[in-house]
């Protein structure tokens, strides 16, 4: 199988990292076109791929799947740039933030197109991507390779495209707001008298396990929170202050607000 990225920027190499860590495709079957030189270089000497600033290699490199990974200000002048030039049986799986199927398909209509909305975590094999796809793509094998690169990458599901927004305010955007809540309990054991790289670790790691007891356990994440809430322990202690200070209406809220800007950058 051969694979192409237009836009090299940090979504794009967090899916391009997993594609290449699971093994399903080799360096030299990857294409990557990036308008800056240092940064084709850099992906060059970092991944052994095919990084080039123009885009020819779609009509020669013979591809199965061409990912679109640039940044929504700069979609017109790309996506004019490739109409007429992709062939129909190619795959086009798009990871741009708020650009619907019906767009894509004004510049690719006879082919199958998958939108997706991935997460970086893709880069470290713990992804969680969200998927939907036009009528063209269904039955297609390429569609289930890509499907079987994003579980091999993390998490995925595919959803109604109405869904994507959700998703982009959840899932796309959430790893920012783990990071933010790692650095804030990181804080915390600092200030309670933690040097700062073990209170990282910390951190971290308890919300890695957190997370992965309710992708695993399949239990609702209230009930594993009431197994290690004691009576008039530590835990109800601090989670008293968080629900006093707001922190879980202001991670709803973050979500909504993500979400709203995902709508925005479609229209």
């Amino acid at each position: 199988m051969k694979i192409g990225f237009i836009g090299g920027g940090a979504m794009g190499e967090a899916l391009l990292s997993g594609v290449l860590s699971n093994g399903s495709v080799a360096p030299k079957d990857v294409f990557v076109s990036e308008i800056r030189e240092d940064r084709c270089q850099e992906l060059k000497d970092k991944h052994g791929v095919n990084a080039v600033t123009d885009n020819d290699f779609v009509k020669t490199a013979g591809l199965d799947i061409l990912i679109l990974a640039v940044k929504p200000q700069v979609v017109a002048d790309v996506m004019s740039s490739l109409k007429g030039k992709v062939p129909d049986d190619i795959l086009v799986g798009s990871i741009i933030a708020g650009l619907p199927i019906k767009t894509l398909e004004k510049y690719f209509p006879s082919n199958p197109i998958v939108r997706i909305m991935p997460n970086t975590p893709l880069a470290v094999g713990e992804g969680m991507s969200a998927y939907a796809r036009n009528e063209h793509a269904h039955g297609k094998a390429t569609v289930k390779a890509l499907r079987d690169i994003l579980y091999a990458c993390g998490q995925a599901v595919e959803v109604k495209e109405s869904m994507m927004d959700a998703v982009t305010g959840l899932s796309g955007s959430g790893p920012a707001y783990g990071f933010l809540m790692i650095d804030a309990l990181a804080d915390g054991g600092v200030a309670a008298g933690l040097p700062r790289q073990t209170a990282i670790l910390l951190a971290a790691q308890t919300l890695l396990g957190a997370a992965k007891m309710v992708v695993e356990t399949g239990k609702h994440p209230d009930v594993l929170r009431d197994q290690v809430t004691s009576p008039a322990g530590t835990t109800i202690a601090g989670v008293r202050v968080m629900e006093q200070q707001g922190v879980r209406g202001a991670l709803i809220d973050a979500v909504l607000a993500a979400t709203e800007r995902s709508k925005e950058l479609g229209k």
